[in-house]
């Protein structure tokens, strides 16, 4: 049965520097469709009926315009914003930082919404539709406290250049820690099976008070406040180590596609079309 309060939460206020552009409303399919609508597709189909979409203020019009429009017709859509000055009473950001102060806050920032279990996100990652299957499934549990859909690193490489990836180490089907690894690439010597976290999350409404907890305890502690960030896997594997929190990992063997280099779009284009020809998708 569905479950119509599980809510699927898409952080879709990132910078895309590497990239060269806004990910977020990039056409990858043939009829112009995102990463983003291939996701709602894939959620849709898995169970879930609500999303939340963070943006930034600057990206909201253009994105409602186009994505938006779309995905409207597929789940019950809102709209939080991430922007620097919306931050817990008493605390400040410098005015001139451009930066967004990363994906701990972008959940933060959509806080109004989660009253229930949610799944999270990249809106410029594509999943798979086995990976919503499961992260559906898990958060319909009510015995579970979190969890997290863990690739295989190989799975998730990028044929252009380097990756960072949070790499997991996994005990009894528990996540046990995250550590970020960068420039890697099927030579650097860390096994393809390596199981590792694409911030596909899922969480019950009470964690957004745990990161409320660090988001208060970050902000004055920046040592960069024009740069630094705080982000989800950290808050995640702070939580674990302090006993507050159990991550089940749930392990997926769905291929990862992404576009971290303005490159890898012909390969995720091509991706596309090869599964709408198997008819996964229609064109």
């Amino acid at each position: 049965m569905t479950n119509e309060k599980i809510t699927l939460l898409v952080m879709a206020a990132g910078m895309g520097s590497r990239f060269g552009g806004l990910k977020q409303i990039e056409p990858f399919g043939p009829g112009g469709e995102t990463i983003l609508d291939y996701s709602v597709y894939d959620a849709a189909a898995a169970g879930f009926s609500r999303a939340v979409i963070v943006l930034r203020r600057s990206m909201l019009a253009d994105f409602r315009e186009t994505v938006g429009r779309r995905i409207e017709k597929r789940l019950d859509v809102k709209y939080a914003l991430q922007e620097n000055d919306l931050i817990p009473s008493g605390f400040r950001v410098p005015a001139e930082r451009t930066r967004p102060l990363g994906t701990a806050h972008a959940v933060w920032c959509a806080r109004e919404f989660l009253d229930a279990p949610f799944a999270v996100i990249n809106s410029d990652d594509f999943y798979g539709g086995g990976a919503y299957r499961v992260l559906y499934d898990a958060l319909s549990s009510p015995a579970l406290s979190a969890c997290m859909v863990g690739y295989r690193l190989g799975n998730t490489l990028s044929e252009t250049g380097t990756v960072n990836r949070g790499v997991c180490t996994v005990k009894d089907g528990l996540l046990a820690g995250i550590e970020e690894r960068c420039g890697i690439d099927k030579n650097s010597g860390v096994p393809l099976d390596t199981v590792v976290s694409m911030n596909m999350w899922g969480f019950r409404s009470d964690f957004v008070s745990r990161l409320d907890r660090d988001l208060r305890a970050f902000l004055p502690a920046m040592k960069d406040p024009l740069k630094d960030e705080l982000y989800l896997p950290g808050v995640v594997d702070g939580a674990i180590r302090d006993g507050s929190l159990s991550v089940r990992v749930l392990e997926t063997a769905e291929q990862w596609y992404g576009v971290t280099y303005r490159e890898d779009a012909a390969s995720l284009r091509a991706a596309i079309a090869r599964m709408i020809a198997a008819g996964k998708y229609r064109a």
